[in-house]
This record gives structure tokens, C-alpha cells and sequence, in this order.
């Protein structure tokens, strides 16, 4: 039976977790990326599109454009995370520039575009939501016109990665993320937790990595080393974390995520002690008596379902399949139709 190839927008602040979800959706052989928007995170905007345009050399994608964005978040001094990834953002391997080059004009304009050419496009937003929250300001009609909007963010009702109350992608710029949440876009949030415990890369699974012997497998494995080191001091766990290439997973296999709810999502942005906590209504109360006064002024609805689709439980031995697949197989019909790699010297 003939399967339509479904269209992909991604934007990143791209790192070395952030790459290899970039070559998640590139090989997937029923996904055509249509654009790469990049936005300042992991690291600032200037080296988090030349890593965006490394990975896509890598990956024979020559083809999909990438836009750089915003260079700071809406009102806040930009915060970056060169001790979790490294100064470079890939684990300082030091690659050489790209060929390939950033097409002109700013990401904001480029998803607008690409939304608006591509009803039905399914979102994956990989680092802080600054582009989108842009773009949603030049043209909030967008936010019906996409399928789903699969954001990496957010520590719903956990801990978080940065502070003890927020994880980075929400925290580096809060006011967007709650622009983001209330747009009535079809959010999907995975949080960073998900990435942790039996999901991280352990030893077993570098290993299999490895012998896949591609040059993507090893990428994939090189450019994490810093981050495979700071795991260990921020959480105590062996192994690699990668939260944006399990959002990535949950994008391209809905079924990955094995438990999931839909609830309203607030994003704390007054206080510097839970600044970009992601407040999830779990329980359902926002309307009781005690509630409906804060969260009406916190932003009810305004654009109708103003709800988020919460993951709460991942299938971590389909999500490291998805993995292996893109590392190790032939390149399918998506972005990279005529690459073919060589073993590493």
C-alpha cells in the first residue's frame, strides 16, 4: 500500500544530542525534512547552525535548507550549555567547517513558510522555543496548520536539568515556551526525563553503536563524549543521554510513547527560583474554585484547546531501535537518497 512521505520542520539549537535527531529524521525512509531552523541554546546561534549544516553534510542532505534564527531569547540574556556538550556543542571533536551554507533570511520567516506551503507539516522542535514563538507572532493562523508540534522540553512534574525546578529548553527562554503552549498548536511534550535511567545509551548499546561501523554510528558516539561525562556528574548515571533524539523517536513512531495524557501546561516566568518550570495540571483542577482564578489570568485557552498531549512512559528498546536503524541501515528514500558510507579509518 502506498504511504504519502510525511513532511518534517525542525528547529534546533543544535548540540551533540540535537545531531543525532537530525540523522534520526533524514534516514527515515517515509520522512522528508523541508527545512532546518536553528535557534541559540546548547551553544550560541553561529555554532549551532554550523553543526546543523555538519550533520547534514554527513547525512548527503544537501537539499534541505537551513535558516538561522534568533541569536538570544524574547526578553532574556542568552545562557548556553558548552559544559554539558562542549565548547563546540560536539563534544569538542573540532570538525571541519561545511560546505554547505545557510540559505538567507531569519528562521521566524522560514517556518512561516514552510507551514503555511505545507498543511498538515509535523513540528519537532529540539532546543529552546524562541523561532516558533517569532513565528507565531508574524502569523498565529499557523498553529492549525500543523499536525502536531512534538516539542523536547519541559520536566513535567519531576526535577529539572538546569535548576532543580525547570529543564533547559524551557528555562533558556520561558516566555516563548508559554507563547508556544498556549497557541492551541497540537503540542506534544517530551521531557527530559524521559532520556533517563534504562533510556540512556549504556555501555551494551555504545557497543552495538560501534559495530555498526558507519560513519553516522560513530559520529553519533564521538560528538556525546562530553556529554556521556557531565551525565555522570549531574545525575550519577553511566551512560548517554540523548532527549532530543527520544522526542525524535516519539515524532517519527507515535507508538513509542506508551503512556501519554492531555492536561493544560503552564510555564512559570515571574520567579527566578522556578523561572521555566513546567506546571502541569494533572489532576485536572485549573477550573475548580481554587484554582480558576490563577490559571485564567496564567492565560486560559485563549485560542480554544489550549492543552498539551504529556508523554509520561517511552518503549526504550523501540526507541533505541529507531536509533540503530538510522545509524546503520542503507539511506531510504527521504533526504538522503544516494548516500552510501565508508568505514572509519
Amino acid at each position: 500500500m502506498y504511504h504519502p512521505m510525511r513532511r518534517f520542520l525542525i528547529d534546533t539549537d543544535t548540540a551533540s544530542d540535537d545531531a543525532v535527531a537530525l540523522v534520526m529524521a533524514l534516514r527515515h525512509p517515509a520522512v522528508r525534512v523541508e527545512a532546518v531552523t536553528v535557534v541559540s541554546g546548547n551553544v550560541p546561534l553561529r555554532r549551532a547552525t554550523e553543526n546543523a549544516l555538519v550533520t547534514l553534510e554527513l547525512c548527503g542532505a544537501a537539499d534541505v535548507p537551513v535558516f538561522a534564527g534568533a541569536d538570544r531569547p524574547l526578553v532574556r540574556e542568552p545562557a548556553h550549555a558548552q559544559w554539558f556538550h562542549g565548547d563546540d556543542g560536539f563534544g569538542n571533536q573540532n570538525y571541519p567547517p561545511a560546505k554547505l551554507r545557510p540559505r538567507p533570511g531569519h528562521a521566524s520567516e522560514a517556518i512561516v513558510r514552510t507551514i503555511r506551503a505545507n498543511p498538515g507539516v509535523e513540528l519537532v522542535t529540539l532546543g529552546p522555543l524562541t523561532n516558533v514563538a517569532l513565528a507565531l507572532a508574524l502569523d498565529p493562523s499557523i498553529a492549525g496548520r500543523v499536525s502536531r508540534c512534538v516539542v523536547m522540553g519541559g520536566n513535567p512534574c519531576c526535577e529539572g536539568n538546569v535548576t532543580p525546578a525547570a529543564e533547559y529548553n524551557i528555562w533558556c527562554d520561558p516566555e516563548a515556551a508559554r507563547a508556544v503552549l498556549r497557541s492551541g498548536m497540537n503540542v506534544e511534550l517530551v521531557g527530559w526525563q524521559l532520556c533517563r535511567g534504562d533510556a540512556n545509551l549504556d555501555e551494551s548499546d555504545i557497543a552495538r553503536v560501534r559495530q555498526l561501523d558507519t560513519k553516522l554510528a560513530h559520529f553519533a558516539i564521538d560528538i556525546n563524549r562530553t556529554a556521556m561525562q557531565s551525565n555522570v556528574t549531574q545525575c550519577g548515571e553511566v551512560g548517554i543521554p540523548l532527549p532530543d533524539p527520544v522526542a525524535m523517536a516519539v515524532a517519527l513512531d507515535p507508538s513509542v510513547a506508551l503512556q501519554s495524557s492531555r492536561h493544560r501546561v503552564e510555564v512559570e516566568c515571574a520567579s527566578e527560583l522556578t523561572r521555566g518550570m513546567t506546571v502541569v495540571d494533572r489532576l485536572n483542577v485549573c477550573a475548580d474554585d481554587r484554582n480558576r482564578t490563577v490559571w485564567t489570568a496564567a492565560g486560559a485557552a485563549a485560542a480554544g484547546d489550549a492543552t498539551v498531549n504529556v508523554v509520561w512512559t517511552i518503549d526504550v528498546p523501540q526507541w533505541k531501535a529507531l536509533l540503530l536503524r538510522a545509524l546503520g541501515s542503507p539511506a531510504g528514500p527521504g533526504n538522503s537518497t544516494s548516500v552510501r558510507y565508508a568505514p572509519r579509518g
